[in-house]
């Protein structure tokens, strides 16, 4: 029988995004898996666990099927789903890393990863370098006989820097280095860094996979190597680790938000094709405007990072930044004046936001390598009409 099981397991990425992990439900032919929303499952005698489940942190089958979605998408053999971005990576550090240890990472990242490795694991005894990730000799300068971890994130938070994955992959195999690659920003809709050879992706689902901004929470993939007769056990064993400390720590995703966030992922892909286009539609608007010194975009050619981001992704995304020529007045000025784009914190739903980075998201690293320039506004472009959204935009640049 060909079952939407076996039929996914064949299937392009929408096909994916939509049945990986979401089969009918066999009693009632439901096409939407149900909500297993229980703490506790009754157990056929002691130790008798129907399909392995026993108690809701350990597993629980809405968490499941998410679980086997964002694998599917990701091109890896095990996703784990957490209640929230941070709380997967810290799961993730505080199964690799020891006192004395040191993490390589980019001075360009999501302010809460900064501030997670800095202050929390700092505190620990764990050192970090902050070093440019799209220069691979920055890179490799500072790695060092301690260093476990290399955190890479492209394209970048705020600044769209966008690093070369399958080099830095290479990089950090020959140094015996665990090569983490945040793909918030892009989405596997984008770009599959385990493909290019990276060990671990970390997502905030709560941006784009999720898609609506209503739920909060966070994954892990592990790349290719991990199942059983791995021909990487190194791998293998840093998953079976991991699952342990999501279960032994209990930073879980809860059914009801598993539900939400696969509910979103099945638009993923269209989604992020209207996300790109709007956002491209807009970065050409602001390149053209004096009052804008420069746009951060990788679908620009102007761009830096332009070439590669074409090689390494399949979309440019929805996630552009700006630098106002008046500098830090003139960008608090631009971020309170739009209207559509709405003034808040997260990224990635279907509607618009703007954001001052320098005193919202990125407020933690003041002060560090990693410290946003105050010029800087971050958009998130939704999916509306993109002619609203260019005259939201000329209306708020008009009141500079």
């Amino acid at each position: 029988m060909n079952t939407p099981e076996n039929a996914a397991s064949r299937a392009r990425f929408d096909t994916l995004a939509i049945h990986a992990g979401q089969e009918f439900d066999p009693t009632t032919g439901a096409v939407i898996p149900p909500i297993y929303q229980t703490s506790t499952y009754v157990q056929d005698g002691i130790g008798g666990l129907r399909g392995g489940y026993e108690y809701s942190r350990g597993g629980n089958p809405t968490r499941t099927a998410l679980e086997t979605q964002l694998a599917a998408l990701e091109g890896g053999e095990l996703g784990l789903s957490f209640a929230s971005g941070l709380a997967a990576e810290d799961a993730l550090l505080r199964t690799v890393l020891a006192p004395g240890d040191h993490v390589v990472i980019g001075n360009d990242v999501y302010g809460g990863t900064h501030r997670l490795i800095r202050r929390i694991h700092g505190a620990w005894g764990v050192r970090h370098t902050t070093v440019d990730t799209s220069d691979l000799d920055a890179v490799r300068a500072a790695i060092e006989p301690s260093t476990k971890v290399l955190w890479v994130e492209t394209p970048s938070n705020p600044l769209m820097k966008i690093s070369d994955v399958a080099a830095l992959a290479e990089l950090g195999r020959a140094a015996g280095v665990l090569v983490v690659v945040d793909n918030t920003f892009a989405s596997p809709a984008l770009q599959q860094p385990l493909a290019l050879g990276a060990d671990v992706v970390v997502h905030s689902t709560t941006k784009y996979l999720g898609g609506h901004s209503d739920v909060v929470g966070g994954a892990l993939v592990f790349g290719a190597g991990t199942g059983a007769g791995s021909a990487r056990p190194e791998l293998a064993d840093l998953a079976e680790r991991v699952t342990f400390t999501q279960f032994a720590a209990g930073a879980v995703s809860g059914p009801f938000d598993a539900f939400l966030t696969s509910r979103g992922i099945k638009t993923l892909g269209v989604r992020m094709e209207r996300h790109s286009r709007n956002a491209m539609a807009i970065a050409h608007r602001l390149d053209e405007h004096a009052g804008i010194e420069r746009v951060y975009y990788p679908g620009l050619e102007s761009h830096p990072g332009h070439e590669l981001a074409a090689r390494q992704m399949s979309g440019f995304g929805g996630m552009l930044s700006i630098a106002l020529a008046g500098g830090g007045a003139a960008a608090r000025r631009f971020a309170e004046s739009t209207e559509l784009f709405q003034l808040a914190e997260s990224l990635g739903g279907v509607e618009s936001l703007v954001n001052y980075p320098s005193e919202m998201t990125h407020a933690s690293v003041k002060g560090t390598d990693a410290e946003v320039p105050e010029s800087i506004v971050r958009l998130s472009v939704g999916i509306e009409d993109v002619d609203d959204l260019l005259a939201d935009i000329d209306g708020a640049l008009a009141r500079l």
